[in-house]
């Protein structure tokens, strides 16, 4: 596996300044990582370079002094470890150019839920297709989160899945603080398909609270569908008990809860 310089990043990018990658970086700049966050769009990350917050997405969270949103993609070349956090439709063009312009970049981290949406794959596949699995160490980092909720600080808890214990354990050391907490998992795919497909069982209870059909009926979806969702993953490779946990039913009840008492905007634009 990969090499470790030290047991922090030197300093952590993040690819992607929507509200979850601007939120993931708040949180590795609020515990002392030098953090660079790039976007996109150029002028919503001049705004942000301008005005210190992410006033689109999370308007009124002050930028801690360790996080530089910056414009120019190569600035992400002085980080030891990227993290990204963009639509899973963008997803391969950002890996692939990696590849061509970072290749020797040893540590990447998914914060991207979905599958390719041209061949269905899951996102490691596309890693795995670009960079060599013996010389860059990946893991996948999901569970039920509000980006808004993490930016503020309030109590968070996650999962980070690799295939290196100690790539997992790190990752979960540098975002660990007092209210956000990562739980460490060696399996990739089942916490992958958790993220990318509880939507589908969020969709299917929300039509039902539509329709009026009550708790009861709320309770049944969420129920078989978990079923479903676990025999498709472990079909895929994963571990069934992935999906009992917060990348799981963790994430199915986030969005429930999110339909009722929040905004229905997902945290990951």
């Amino acid at each position: 596996m990969a090499s470790y310089p030290s047991k922090s990043p030197d300093k952590m990018g993040i690819i992607g300044a929507g509200s979850w990658g601007t939120a993931l970086a708040i949180l590795f700049a609020r515990n002392g990582i030098e953090t660079i966050l790039w976007g996109a769009h150029a002028g919503n990350l001049q705004d942000m370079i301008d005005q210190r917050c992410n006033s689109r997405y999370l308007p009124g969270i002050d930028f801690p002094k360790a996080l530089q949103p910056v414009t120019e993609f190569s600035e992400l070349f002085s980080c030891n470890t990227l993290l990204l956090a963009v639509p899973s439709h963008a997803f391969h063009s950002i890996v692939s150019r990696l590849a061509i312009e970072f290749p020797q970049i040893k540590r990447i981290v998914c914060a991207s839920k979905g599958f390719e949406d041209t061949t269905n794959r899951l996102l490691h596949k596309i890693i795995d297709q670009y960079f060599p699995a013996d010389d860059v160490d990946y893991a996948v980092l999901s569970g039920p989160t509000f980006a808004l909720e993490v930016a503020k600080g309030l109590p968070t808890a996650v999962t980070i899945a690799s295939k290196s214990k100690r790539f997992a354990a790190e990752m979960a050391t540098w975002v660990h603080d007092e209210n956000f907490r990562a739980y460490t998992s060696s399996d990739v795919i089942g916490v992958e398909v958790g993220g990318a497909v509880k939507n589908i069982l969020a969709i299917a209870a929300g039509i039902a609270d539509g329709l009026g059909f009550g708790a009861n009926t709320r309770a049944a979806m969420i129920t078989r569908g978990l079923a479903e969702v676990i025999r498709l993953g472990t079909t895929l490779g994963a571990m069934p008990e992935t999906f009992m946990g917060l990348a799981g039913i963790g994430r199915s009840e986030e969005r429930r809860v999110g339909k009722e008492c929040r905004s229905r905007w997902s945290p990951y634009h």
